[in-house]
């Protein structure tokens, strides 16, 4: 990427273009149970409260987002099929590929379309409690349009100026130890240098804020350590203009992430960490 990243101690980020690093395709299955806990003895930690701050500090913290607009973009969608789902788009960079994928899921059969969903919903929960106006790509896991091919999930951001996009995914990774969360940036965005910088920024704070507010650790997989991830073959985020990342929020085929995913607490958490990391970035 530019100096910028490599002056903000960033050099280590990984271009991770093989398709075992990103969302993999499995058939759409149904949503597990919510569990407040998991059954493989992680712990999911209680939500951070600073005991310092004063009730005026909380006031400011709750409406810190008035005025700004966030889209937030559940990755995939349960309405998938293979000849809506394989009919070729634009890559943003010039090429093709498949309109969107199935997705993956867990061993227990949590699918991957349905956790982005809850955790999109979450996220919006948090984000309109400190004032944001939050819009999502879709409200539903049972459409399939144009609207939700890869080419154009960037649409609506772009559409309202958005402060942020999010797009949230969960990873298919095959390695069984291969586990925790990870950020990916695009340095081919239709914004050009500045947004692609703006993203950048908006990473690092949602990394610092996840990694102190959930249970789910950074990626012992992609990123060399720094859970950040440089990749241009994303369409969802090639055709942003506004500041964009896409999020996999753990690894769906591990058993210790695959615990804290389908938990209705720990997406509350994600959620509250999302938003701060967030209300950091614009700040």
């Amino acid at each position: 990427m530019r100096d910028s990243l490599r002056s903000a101690g960033l050099s280590g980020l990984l271009v991770c273009l093989s398709v075992t690093s990103g969302c993999a395709a499995a058939p759409a299955v149904e949503q597990a149970t919510a569990v407040p806990t998991n059954s493989v003895g992680t712990t999911i930690p209680p939500a951070s409260v600073d005991a310092s701050a004063s009730p005026s500090a909380a006031a400011a913290s709750a409406t810190d987002l008035s005025g700004r607009t966030i889209v937030i973009d559940p990755g995939h969608t349960g309405g998938w099929t293979s000849k809506w789902g394989t009919q070729k788009v634009p890559n943003g960079i010039g090429g093709t590929k498949p309109c969107n994928s199935s997705g993956t899921a867990t061993n227990g059969g949590y699918s991957e379309h349905a956790y982005n969903l809850a955790q999109a919903q979450a996220l919006a929960e948090a984000l309109e409690a400190r004032g944001a106006t939050v819009r999502l790509t879709r409200t539903d896991d049972s459409t399939a349009s144009a609207d939700l091919c890869v080419n154009h999930r960037a649409d609506l951001a772009n559409e309202l100026q958005a402060d942020v996009l999010i797009s949230i995914h969960a990873d298919g990774n095959t390695g069984k130890s291969n586990r925790g969360f990870h950020l990916i940036v695009s340095p081919s965005m239709k914004g050009g240098t500045a947004v692609e910088d703006k993203s950048e920024a908006l990473a690092v704070d949602l990394r610092t804020k996840l990694e102190s507010g959930t249970a789910m650790p950074r990626s012992n997989y992609i990123g060399k350590g720094t859970a950040l991830s440089v990749r241009s073959d994303l369409g969802t985020l090639n055709f942003a203009k506004r500041p964009a990342v896409m999020l996999e929020m753990g690894n769906m085929m591990n058993v210790t992430d695959a615990a804290l995913l389908p938990s209705a607490s720990f997406r509350t958490q994600a959620a509250q960490a999302l938003a701060a990391g967030i209300a950091q970035y614009l700040g």
